[in-house]
């Protein structure tokens, strides 16, 4: 996601500097750089001395037998969710969020709240299964909109802290999302504490499938506080209107725009209005959808990523998931394209022993990277430099989130029709979908290998890592091959075929 947070705070040890960073905006994942200075020195995706017996397994079951389908893939994505929420059982009983990432990003047990978010639709995709899970972690997002420390506005913090450990600069953190005085634990030490709008929209939208399955009042009631406050807060009257980004730290505002968050608004907005009738949401959805068609490059086919002031656009670099998520929230044909860009433009292949590749021996992944500028990045972290053929995991599951949605909702193009090829384009976008599934399940296999969340080891081949290799976004942050909640998430919203941004049951 571009744009969706804010800047941390400068670290001891101190974040690594990855070169020349282009001036469009502070984003959410910058975060990320964060575990490159702390505590992924030298790390690989899965070394195979890290393996039992040495040697990395072939894909498909424990044992090397074959998966037959994707129901032991989906399942074991499932255990990591759990393993991600069940990390800390020393901290007792109460509200509890999942951490974001394996302990080997170096992030502790931060958990943002989008990935948290995109963990509840993920469990809501089975059903009743993990129906439990979910709600847990509604529980815990709507706790800590409701205790934060300063601020009783519906706000809620980048990311929070959900479980006791001892930071690098000695300092113990002995507790869990609640603290002694019943207050959230937020996530000061990593300087996760602005609120973005895209980070407020996604738990919106989270709350409210929830609330749509379980009719839980306190899910809605929650939903309609969290549009309040982007409303109240981050309604631009900058020529490029819009909502802005949200606020820092400090609460100062920041002017950035983010054609994603504005993207999420429009789901978010449109979902509460339906959920609700009240029209100040319709309102809001017509506000953001504004800014959006004015983010359309018509020539090229693809949104761009926002603006630093509200009045001129950023046009460089081109992020992925401004096209996916387009298409999931507006469904709008004249933008379906946007599709056949990422998927073209933005393709990479990772090939273990080629260049700068982190992946086992013999393992080949292929998906699409974060923006155009990863493709040429030469930026290091950590002293490693960055690999321009890295797969970034999420948004191939996001790519292959929205083909499918394509394929199943579209009835090709009139030229198509006329021709007589009625329906090819639902048999190729399903196609596709489905390759890039493969792919991120190969990951899933072969990538992450021996990490652990809470100190404890993951269940084997259960969550998706965030990068094959370590990449840059172009934005001043970069993704690794640890496993995380978003990816993995992601990767059970596609394999489901659910579309979150719309409304209607996930499962």
């Amino acid at each position: 996601m571009t744009q969706h947070g804010d800047r941390p705070a400068r670290l001891d040890p101190p974040a690594p500097e990855p070169g020349p960073a282009p001036e469009r905006g502070i984003d959410r994942r910058t975060v990320l750089a964060l575990g490159g200075a702390l505590a992924l020195a030298g790390l690989t995706a899965t070394p195979a001395a890290a393996r039992p017996g040495g040697a990395p397994p072939a894909p498909g079951r424990p044992g090397g037998g074959p998966d037959r389908g994707s129901a032991g893939s989906v399942g074991r994505a499932h255990d990591f969710l759990g393993a991600a929420l069940d990390a800390y059982p020393e901290v007792g009983p109460g509200p509890r969020l999942a951490q974001s990432y394996a302990d080997q990003l170096g992030l502790f047990s931060t958990a943002f709240v989008y990935d948290n978010a995109l963990a509840i639709l993920a469990s809501l995709t089975a059903g009743r299964r993990y129906l439990d899970r979910a709600r847990a972690l509604g529980d815990g997002l709507v706790f800590a909109l409701e205790h934060d420390p300063e601020h009783d506005d519906g706000r809620l913090r980048q990311a929070y802290n959900v479980g006791p450990y001892v930071f690098y600069d000695g300092t113990p953190q002995d507790h869990g999302l609640v603290l002694p005085d019943g207050t959230a634990n937020v996530g000061w030490q990593f300087g996760f504490l602005g609120t973005a709008v895209g980070d407020m929209a996604w738990p919106g939208i989270a709350l409210l499938h929830l609330h749509a399955v379980t009719r839980d009042r306190r899910y809605l009631d929650a939903a309609r506080r969290i549009a309040g406050w982007v409303v109240a807060n981050t309604w631009s009257h900058e020529p490029l209107g819009g909502f802005s980004f949200g606020v820092d730290g400090a609460n100062a505002p920041v002017p950035n725009g983010s054609t994603e968050h504005n993207i999420d608004c429009v789901a978010f907005f449109r979902q509460l209005g339906a959920a609700t009738r009240e029209r100040r949401w319709t309102e809001a959805a017509a506000h953001a959808r504004a800014f959006v068609d004015r983010m359309w490059e018509p020539d090229g086919g693809y949104w761009y990523t926002g603006t630093n002031d509200g009045v001129e656009i950023n046009r460089d670099p081109l992020p992925l998931d401004p096209q996916t998520w387009g298409w999931l929230a507006l469904r709008d044909r004249r933008h379906a394209r946007a599709l056949d860009w990422a998927d073209d433009t933005l393709a990479t292949r990772d090939v273990a022993g080629d260049g700068l590749s982190q992946l086992p021996a013999g393992t080949v992944v292929e998906g699409v990277t974060f923006s155009s500028a990863s493709l040429t990045s030469t930026a290091t972290y950590n002293d490693r430099q960055v690999h321009p053929q890295g797969v970034w995991l999420e948004g191939t599951a996001q790519l292959a989130s929205a083909l499918a949605d394509r394929g199943a909702r579209g009835r090709g193009s009139r030229d198509d029709r006329r021709r007589g090829r009625r329906g090819c384009e639902r048999h190729d976008d399903r196609d596709r979908a489905e390759g890039l599934l493969r792919e991120v399940r190969l990951a899933q296999d072969r990538v992450g290998a021996g990490q652990t969340i809470g100190g404890t080891p993951l269940p084997e081949r259960s969550g998706v890592v965030a990068a094959s290799s370590l990449l840059d976004s172009g934005f001043g942050f970069g993704y690794f091959p640890v496993q995380h909640v978003g990816a993995t998430s992601w990767y059970l919203l596609a394999a489901a075929r659910a579309n979150p941004l719309q409304p209607g049951r996930l499962g």
